[in-house]
């Protein structure tokens, strides 16, 4: 080796050194799992490198900055050095520019969406671990949350009532467009690859190893290259990818494994050679091109677009599908006879394309399942194009037809051929049927209100107000799609801010007028959405009055009693505060199961949840556990939006293990242990519920009561600037400001609070109300006793994780109210006082020994952003004598932490 060479061998020997110790400093105080650590300085450290070939000087400003946050976040130093810490970090921000800012918060960026690549491959992996050290002969999986709960049924209730639940079982996420996602898709699919790369390098050494590093450094650098912000908001019909990407992605391939890993289970060794014990319990539900409530942009043409977007996938999808498996089935009729029924299917295939079916032959010889398949797989292409000759009615008759073959082939002792691959596609096709979601339609109860009385004014053909046109043509589009991809793709209809039956009525009517003839009226399962404190409190009495409704008996007889009813979380949270909201939609669910029960309906309740506290969020699993007694019955319905469903849907082993829990849990919910649990402790704890909800909602509304409240909240968070992402075609609130707090949908209410690091809409009046309470031992029984009460704790716990004082002043110090500022860090103090005590903890999360690790480690780099948001809306709200240009860069550099922070804290609205 020349002299040259060795100098460049050995400073690049130390380069790489010197990288590593700079990784490791920044994360070397968190005590974390040791492969999610080294993937994250692993990390860390190509997101340095990157940044120093892109500029030195900007990497040694990264570093420095990162060291003030490190330790300022050090709890152990003394509080002066603390204060000195986040001092330096400010003054070093001040002297950086508007464009060195930003690309500093690309850094941080990038680093927390490798931090979050890394954190998944810790579960998927930890998962694995679990799953390998199960032994085989075991009666149940520990690891499968479904068999343990099938076995605990069986030993409760009995097999043949177990069977029955299990059969009744329904897990139905329905996904919406709301805007939560600051994440754009070029992004997303930056991350999937970078997510490959990193499950590949397990394996690796030697050069394979360095050259997946080199592959990595270039996804890394060209995420770090994209501008974080989209250039555009999408449209209803572009949001509809997002589904169809997941559809692709994950859940076509993964949900039929999740009903072939129980089967695998349960059956052993029979698992793939008889029929299957796990029904196609899976259904996905979508608002995304439906719901018109607050969204100007979705219209019936919007709709019609984006059904048939979703109906040619899937039927595009199913045909593929149909064809491969098809080609498999290369059993020829000596060893493997066909039966009578699959020769009467093939000679009505011939009878209905003879030149379609010869071709299929030609290609099959005496391979006549194989041959059937065939027709099938062109019969599927024809539905798309609706060649009414040959499509396909509906997923009904299509489903029969592969049963006649998965028969023929049991009957000719061809079981792993009619269990295998070919039971997989009829567990996808009765999953997801010809339209791959249920659309759901949802509208303000106003907009019915003014619409039947502008009908009623001037005629369904008279000179109508615009919105009451767009009105009957959606019931229009409703009829359309469910003449093109069946009833069940469109038949449910959802009716915002429901206070009486006569909402429910108006629904009926709208839809009866909206056409010339009767036949044309589309079936309608119309869903009260009861959002709002009052309304919850009188549901029942809205409900009795609805089962009397002429509409609502004839669909009652139709369905065996099966009724909806929503619940949201959203409006009643931000409304009465979050523990009451709680409070208030247990009580509501208990009362609505009650009444279900007395009137004999098979009630699904759907939960309008978002991802984050203040909308009801937190694990769904035990959120299912910890309904009333009667309220789940089987099926779990919830709202998904936003970052939540690329967190449990975005990677197979991950969203495997989610709809497996959700699923267990629901199942799990019908043993009467559960039930009895949550009724005698529900019971037990009546007393102090109504005190803390009665308590924290004065408090709640003592604070939004205050003058000037909704104008100081717009002031102290970057609300206006939110409304500017565009994340969503739904607009994020009426107008960019709020004179209001009516004015302000729910979700950037609860982002703002986020982002300024308070999350107010958390956790706000919990405090008072366990101050005036006053009872430590109480809430400390209640927390051990109660499901409800531990899971609604353990939520804020985790969203105090996130918060945090000093940047929480910052943002308040942008308002002029050192009165507000005062009431909400006082109730912050009183709230972090109370649930450590409830939990007997000196700090969040202290005994999680990875979710508090991880939360910890990317405090220093969320702060870092939070300062330059901070000091970017302080630029924007005291100086008027910005130009344009000016604002419009401070408002960019706004928009790139938002997104920063959303990734940093894994959460938005």
């Amino acid at each position: 080796m020349s002299d040259s060479n060795a100098h460049w061998d050995t400073q690049a020997k130390t380069d790489a050194s010197s990288e590593r110790a700079a990784a490791a400093s920044a994360l070397s105080e968190v005590h974390m799992p040791q492969e999610l650590g080294q993937n994250m300085e692993f990390f860390l450290r190509l997101t340095r490198k990157v940044l120093k070939e892109y500029d030195p000087k900007l990497c040694k400003t990264f570093d420095e900055l990162l060291s003030y946050m490190v330790k300022a976040n050090d709890k152990e130093l003394p509080e002066q050095e603390i204060d000195q810490a986040y001092t330096d970090a400010v003054n070093l921000i001040d002297k950086l520019t508007l464009e060195q800012e930003s690309y500093l918060a690309r850094a941080f960026t990038t680093f927390f969406h490798l931090a979050n690549i890394s954190e998944e491959a810790y579960r998927v992996s930890s998962l694995k671990r679990r799953e390998g050290i199960v032994p085989v002969d075991s009666d149940e999986d520990p690891v499968n949350e479904m068999t343990v709960a099938y076995y605990r049924l069986i030993q409760e209730v009995g097999k043949t009532k177990a069977n029955k639940l299990l059969n009744r079982l329904e897990f139905h996420p329905v996904f919406t467009a709301h805007p939560t996602e600051a994440r754009r898709n070029a992004v997303t699919a930056k991350i999937r690859r970078i997510s490959k790369l990193l499950d590949l390098r397990r394996n690796l050494e030697g050069i394979d190893a360095e050259e997946n590093e080199r592959q990595l450094l270039e996804e890394i650098d060209s995420l770090y290259r994209t501008n974080p912000i989209a250039a555009k908001k999408p449209t209803p019909v572009e949001e509809s990818d997002t589904i169809i990407d997941v559809f692709d992605y994950t859940l076509f391939d993964m949900i039929p494994k999740v009903y072939r890993r129980f089967d695998d289970w349960e059956l052993g060794d029979k698992a793939g050679t008889v029929k299957p014990i796990c029904p196609a319990f899976f259904r996905l539900g979508s608002w995304i091109g439906s719901d018109r409530d607050g969204n100007p942009n979705v219209t019936a043409k919007v709709s019609r677009r984006v059904a048939e977007k979703f109906r040619i996938h899937m039927l595009r999808t199913l045909a593929e599908v149909t064809a491969k498996v098809g080609l498999t089935l290369t059993m020829e009729g000596g060893s493997t006879k066909p039966s009578a029924e699959l020769k009467s299917l093939w000679n009505h295939q011939v009878e209905m394309n003879e030149e379609l079916a010869h071709r299929a032959m030609q290609h099959s010889a005496q391979e006549l399942h194989r041959a059937v398949m065939l027709v099938m797989a062109e019969r599927l292409r024809a539905t798309i194009t609706r060649t009414a000759d040959l499509m396909y009615p509906n997923v009904e008759e299509y489903i029969a037809d592969l049963k006649v073959v998965q028969d023929s082939l049991e009957q000719a002792g061809a079981k792993r051929e009619a269990y295998g691959p070919l039971q997989t596609l009829i567990w996808q096709a009765e999953t997801f049927g010809f339209n791959m979601v249920q659309m759901e339609f949802r509208q303000h109860s106003l907009v019915h209100t003014r619409a039947l009385k502008d009908i009623k004014e001037h005629g369904r053909d008279g000179d109508l107000q615009p919105m009451t046109r767009e009105v009957i043509d959606t019931f229009r589009a409703i009829g359309s799609i469910q003449r093109r991809n069946g009833v069940n793709a469109a038949r449910r209809y959802i009716i915002s801010f429901t206070q009486s039956a006569q909402n429910i009525a108006d629904v009926y009517e709208l839809a009866r007028l909206s056409f010339a003839h009767p036949r044309d009226v589309p079936t309608l399962d119309v869903i009260p959405l009861f959002e709002q404190v009052d309304d919850l409190k009188n549901a029942v009495n809205t409900l009795d009055q609805m089962i009397k409704l002429p509409d609502v008996k004839r669909r009652l007889a139709a369905t065996n009693r099966r009724l909806e009813v929503m619940l949201g979380y959203s409006d009643s949270s931000k409304d009465a505060g979050p523990t009451s909201a709680t409070l208030v939609l247990h009580e509501a669910q208990k009362n609505i199961a009650e009444w279900a029960k007395k009137n004999d309906i098979d009630l699904v309740l759907m939960h309008g949840r978002g991802g984050a506290v203040g909308r009801g969020g937190g694990p769904a699993n035990r959120a299912v556990l910890a309904q009333p007694k009667g309220s789940v019955n089987c099926c779990f319905k919830l709202t998904e939006q936003g970052e939540i469903i690329f967190a449990r849907y975005g990677n197979e082993v991950l969203a495997r293990r989610h709809v497996e829990s959700v699923a267990a849990a629901t199942l799990l919910h019908s043993a009467p242990s559960i039930g009895e649990i949550n009724t005698k402790y529900t019971e037990k704890y009546e007393g102090i519920a109504a005190k803390l909800e009665r308590s924290s909602r004065e408090a709640y509304m003592r604070l939004l009561n205050q003058d000037g409240f909704a104008e100081w909240f717009s002031t102290v968070t970057p609300l206006a600037e939110i409304g500017l992402l565009p994340i969503g075609s739904r607009p994020a609130k009426r107008g960019l400001g709020a004179k209001s707090l009516d004015d302000l949908r729910t979700i950037p209410w609860i982002f703002s609070w986020s982002q300024a690091r308070i999350n107010l809409a958390a956790w706000y009046g919990l405090g008072s109300a366990c101050e005036e309470l006053n009872d430590l031992g109480m809430l400390r029984r209640a927390y051990a006793e109660w499901p409800l009460f531990k899971t609604f704790i353990d939520n804020i716990e985790m969203s105090l994780a996130k918060t945090d004082e000093r940047i929480g002043w910052m943002y308040l110090g942008l308002g002029d109210r050192p009165d507000l500022s005062e009431m909400v860090m006082n109730e912050l103090k009183l709230t972090r006082k109370w649930v450590l005590n409830i939990l007997n903890e000196d700090e969040p999360l202290q005994h999680s020994k990875v979710l508090g690790p991880v939360v910890h480690a990317r405090l220093p780099f969320v702060n870092a952003l939070s300062i330059m948001q901070v000091k970017a809306l302080d630029a924007i709200r005291g100086d008027d004598k910005l130009t344009p240009e000016e604002r419009e860069r401070f408002l960019f550099l706004i928009l790139c932490t938002v997104s920063g922070v959303s990734a940093g804290l894994q959460n938005t609205g």
